[in-house]
């Protein structure tokens, strides 16, 4: 019996590994899919104009608990940290959100963090197919060197040393 519990237990990791696998479309190494943002003020920012800079993109919902769970730390520990930093920039998508939508969660949440949307899933759909929260960090070559799905505050952290390593 305990046998069988073990292959069972085993068998769900597994298949559960791949479900979260096939619904990312880039993985670590890979080059960043380029993607615009267009800003309220009409102009436009490409990922591909801030080559040389850490950058990370966070992908979220305001309707997503773990993602709201998620978004004070990015906040606290990250963005008030490393904002004056000239190599390193923090992007943070709402999927299906618009510009309304975005500036409505920030200011009800005080956050300064900067929030841009994503109506269409134009973005996401670059990165993955499913489940946010989603963190990719870019290093300063175009490269994703962090690709993580959900919120765990020991995973996060470890997204924090990896970028503090990237900016040295």
């Amino acid at each position: 019996m305990k046998r069988l519990t073990t292959l069972l237990l085993l068998a769900f990791l597994a298949i559960n590994s791949y479900a979260q696998d096939e619904y990312t479309l880039v993985k670590e190494g890979d080059t960043a899919p380029d993607f615009s943002i267009t800003m309220e003020d009409g102009s436009v920012k490409k990922l591909s104009d801030l080559k040389g800079k850490v950058v990370w993109i966070n992908f979220f919902a305001t309707w997503c608990p773990p993602c709201r769970k998620e978004l004070p730390h990015l906040e606290k520990e990250v963005y008030l940290k490393l904002k004056q930093n000239e190599n390193f920039e923090v992007l943070v998508i709402g999927r299906e959100h618009d510009w309304a939508t975005v500036n409505k969660f920030k200011a009800d949440n005080n956050y300064s963090l900067p929030f841009y949307p994503d109506p269409e899933r134009d973005i996401f759909s670059k990165y993955a197919k499913q489940n946010i929260p989603r963190n990719f960090v870019i290093d300063k070559n175009g490269k994703i060197a962090v690709a993580s799905i959900g919120f765990k505050e020991d995973e996060f952290n470890k997204i924090i040393e990896k970028v503090s390593e990237l900016l040295k």
